[in-house]
């Protein structure tokens, strides 16, 4: 039996409107340093977006999802935030923000495969 490690994860949500606290559950990304594991999933609703806003640009939502799973993932079209240590990408992306694209708060869990609790959460919490 594989031992179990300590993992982070975070909602991703999008809020339409700010003022309103409304969200739609859009993404996850965990977070598990024993396995060098940084990774984001996103997926954005549409038909549930746009029954909270129809002010928005879907496409640019769209966008920042993506700049989610960028940075977590490293690559260049990440910019900046995306060349830091995993940890500190990790924190970045969770970092509290009055935006349309934010996060929920960063909870801990156990896992034996990073990849497949990401999968798992996005499932239950997203999808």
């Amino acid at each position: 039996m594989q031992e179990k490690q300590l993992f982070e994860y975070a909602v991703i949500r999008v809020v339409p409107c700010v003022e309103r606290e409304e969200f739609i559950n859009a993404g996850v990304v965990v977070y598990c340093a024993a396995q060098n594991f940084l990774q984001a999933v996103v997926g954005l609703n549409e038909e549930r977006f746009l029954s909270l806003s129809t002010e928005l640009d879907i496409d640019e939502v769209q966008k920042r999802l993506k700049a989610f799973v960028q940075i977590a993932a490293g690559v260049k079209e990440g910019g900046t935030i995306a060349t830091l240590p995993i940890a500190s990408r990790f924190r970045w992306l969770t970092a509290t923000r009055s935006t349309i694209v934010q996060t929920s708060a960063v909870h801990p869990g156990l896992c034996t495969d990073a990849k497949e609790t990401l999968m798992k959460l996005y499932e239950q919490l997203v999808v």
